[in-house]
C-alpha cells in the first residue's frame, strides 16, 4: 500500500481511503468480511458521512467492528462529514456538536481521527464552527480537522478563526472531471477548461500542505455515470486498455494509477461495495506512469495542451 502524509500534522496513512458510502446494505456479515479484506491489503482509512444511506452505512460498520474482538479501534483511521440536512446546509455550533454525538454512537466509537465539513454552508458563521471545534478537540472526540468541497478563501475563512489545522478538502476528481488540473493548463486561453471553478484550489492545498482527498475517481462529468466502458469516452477508454495490458492490471487500476501519479499526493477515495474491485483499485499503488502515459490519458478525455 502506497502511503502519503495527511496535511503536515499526521503521520502516513494510506493513498487509498476507503469510502464507505455504498456500504449501508450489507449484513453485518458482509461488512466484517469487507473489513478485513480491506485490512489485509493496507487499507485501514474509512471515509464515512453521516448522510450515507441516512446514517445506515455508519451503523453497519459500527456493528460488525464492534462485534469482533479480533478489530481494534487504534489500528484503523476512521473519518466522518456532517453538515449537509435535507433541504439545507447547516454548521453551526449545535449541529456539528449533535452531528458528532450520533455519528459516535452509530459507529459505537469513542473519537473519530477525521472529521469533515461536508459542504460550504452560505449561513456558516466562522465563530460557531470554531468554538464546536474546540469542544470536539479539548473532549478528545475528534483529533483532526478538515473540509470537503471547499474553496481557497472559504477555508481561509475559517482557518482565520478555528485554531486547528485544516488538513484535508474532499473533492470531486476523475480523468474526465479534471477541473482542477485543467484550468492551470489553459492559462491565458479562452478554451472551457481555462474557467477556474475552484479558485486555484490545488495549488492553494498544496501550498497550505492540504491533502486533496479525491472522491468519484471514476465518474463523468454532470453525474452521467462512470467513464470506464463508457461509448462517451471512446479515445480514453482504449487508451486506458493498452495501458492496462501493458501493466497487466484492470482498467479500474489505470484510472486510479492516474490519479496517485499526481505530485500532490492525493488520497483516493473508493466509492464500491466490491471487494474485487476495491483490490483493484488498491493494486494502482503498484504503478507509477510514466510522464507521457498521465499526459496521453488527459488528452484522451478531452483536454487540450495549449
Amino acid at each position: 500500500m502506497k502511503e502519503t502524509v495527511l496535511g503536515s500534522h499526521l503521520r502516513k496513512v494510506p493513498s487509498i481511503a476507503v469510502g464507505c458510502m455504498r456500504l449501508s446494505e450489507k449484513s453485518k456479515d458482509e461488512m466484517n468480511h469487507f473489513i478485513h479484506s480491506a485490512l489485509e491489503q493496507g487499507a485501514y482509512f474509512f471515509d464515512h458521512a453521516d448522510i450515507y444511506g441516512s446514517g445506515m452505512s455508519e451503523t453497519v460498520f459500527g456493528d460488525a467492528f464492534a462485534s469482533d474482538p479480533s478489530l481494534h479501534r487504534e489500528d484503523v483511521l476512521i473519518q466522518s462529514k456532517c453538515g449537509i440536512r435535507q433541504g439545507c446546509y447547516n454548521l453551526s455550533k449545535e449541529h456539528i456538536l449533535e452531528s458528532v454525538d450520533g455519528i459516535l454512537k452509530r459507529l459505537q466509537t469513542d473519537y473519530l481521527d477525521l472529521l469533515l465539513l461536508h459542504r460550504p454552508d452560505a449561513l456558516v458563521e466562522p465563530e460557531e464552527v470554531a468554538a464546536a471545534f474546540d469542544v470536539l478537540f479539548e473532549s478528545g472526540k475528534v483529533r483532526h480537522f478538515g473540509v470537503s468541497n471547499h474553496k481557497p478563501m472559504q477555508i481561509a475563512l475559517l482557518q482565520k478563526y478555528v485554531r486547528q489545522p485544516l488538513v484535508v478538502n474532499q473533492v470531486q476528481f476523475s480523468i474526465p472531471v479534471s477541473n482542477l488540473v485543467a484550468n492551470g493548463m489553459e492559462v491565458n486561453m479562452e478554451t472551457p477548461g481555462s474557467v477556474d471553478h475552484d479558485g486555484s484550489l490545488l495549488d492553494y492545498c498544496r501550498l497550505h500542505d492540504i491533502t486533496l482527498q479525491a472522491w468519484s475517481p471514476f465518474q463523468m462529468p454532470s453525474w452521467k455515470g462512470c467513464f470506464l466502458g463508457s461509448d462517451e469516452y471512446l479515445e480514453l477508454n482504449q487508451k486506458i486498455r493498452v495501458l492496462a495490458e501493458k501493466y497487466g492490471v484492470s482498467d479500474t487500476t489505470i484510472a486510479a494509477a492516474w490519479i496517485l501519479r499526481h505530485p500532490a499526493n492525493m488520497q483516493l477515495v473508493t466509492g464500491t461495495a466490491s471487494e474485487k474491485r476495491l483490490k483493484e483499485i488498491i493494486a494502482a499503488c503498484n504503478i507509477t506512469l510514466t510522464r507521457e502515459e498521465w499526459y496521453e490519458l488527459y488528452l484522451a478525455a478531452g483536454h487540450p495542451l495549449p
